[in-house]
C-alpha cells in the first residue's frame, strides 16, 4: 500500500481550513444583516416619521438622477406655498397658528406668509403684522377670491392695473400664486403710504381705492386693530379668535 500524499492532505486541510472561514464570515455576515435589518424595521415601528423622512430621501434621489422618471409623480414640493410651523420662530409660530385658527385655513401656508411678510417688512419698511392684517381684512387669506371691482388675490390687487408689476413675475396669471400676490401687494402699499408722505393710514385708505375713497367704511381701522390683536400674539398674549 502505497503512503499517503502529504502535499495532498495539506491542500485539503487547507482547503477546508478556507471553506469553514467563508461559512464563518458568511453565517456571520448574513447574522449582522438580519440584525440590522430588524433594528431598522424596529425603529421605524416606533418611529413613523422616520420612515416619511426616508421615503423623501429616496424619491429625491432618484429625481436626481432621473431613476424612473416616468412612474414617479411630479415633485410639486419647491411650489408649494407652505412650510413646517416649528420652523417658525415663537412668536411668527404663535402668529401662524393664530391666523390659522381664526381663519379656517391650515397653518402650513400661513406660516410660509408669515415669514415672508417678515422679509417685506425689512425690505419696505413695514410692520409685518400690518402685512399680515392687510392680508385678513382684504381676503381672509383666501388666495384665490377675486372682488367684484376685479381685485384679486391674497392682497386683493387690482391685476389690470398692475400688470406691470406682474410682468417681472411672468404675467397676470400670477396674482393667484400667493407669495407673488403678497410681493405685489405690499410694492403698491408702500408705493401708497409714500405717496401720502409716509401716512400709515392714508397709505392705507389709498391702497384700498385710490383717491375716489373719502369714506373707507372702516378699513384703516379694521386693519390696525387686526394688528394690534398681532401683536399681542406675537407678545405671548391669549388673544380670543373671535
Amino acid at each position: 500500500m502505497s503512503k499517503p500524499c502529504t502535499w495532498c492532505f495539506n491542500v485539503r486541510t487547507v482547503l477546508s481550513d478556507i471553506a469553514h472561514g467563508l461559512f464563518l464570515v458568511t453565517h456571520s455576515g448574513l447574522a449582522m444583516v438580519g440584525l440590522a435589518v430588524a433594528t431598522c424595521v424596529l425603529a421605524l415601528w416606533l418611529k413613523p416619521e422616520w420612515l416619511q423622512a426616508s421615503e423623501e430621501k429616496l424619491f429625491a434621489w432618484l429625481r436626481e438622477r432621473q431613476v424612473l422618471v416616468s412612474w414617479l409623480p411630479e415633485n410639486a414640493a419647491e411650489r408649494a406655498t407652505a412650510m413646517n410651523v416649528r420652523d417658525l420662530p415663537t412668536s411668527q409660530a404663535a402668529v401662524a397658528n393664530w391666523l390659522a385658527r381664526k381663519y379656517k385655513v391650515a397653518p402650513e401656508p400661513v406660516a410660509a406668509l408669515v415669514a415672508e411678510a417678515q422679509v417685506l417688512g425689512k425690505q419696505y419698511r413695514l410692520a409685518p403684522n400690518l402685512i399680515l392684517g392687510v392680508m385678513a381684512i382684504e381676503s381672509n387669506f383666501h388666495p384665490y377670491i377675486q372682488s367684484q371691482v376685479g381685485a384679486q388675490g391674497l392682497m386683493q390687487v387690482m391685476t389690470g392695473i398692475h400688470t406691470k408689476r406682474y410682468q417681472a413675475y411672468g404675467g397676470n396669471l400670477t396674482a393667484f400664486d400667493p407669495l407673488t400676490n403678497l410681493r405685489v401687494g405690499v410694492a403698491v402699499l408702500a408705493d401708497a403710504i409714500k405717496l401720502k408722505g409716509g401716512s400709515v393710514d392714508d397709505g392705507l385708505k389709498f391702497y384700498l381705492g385710490g383717491d375716489a375713497v373719502f369714506e373707507d367704511g372702516g378699513y384703516v381701522a379694521k386693519v390696525r386693530a387686526e394688528q394690534a390683536r398681532l401683536d399681542q400674539v406675537a407678545a405671548g398674549v391669549n388673544v380670543p379668535v373671535q
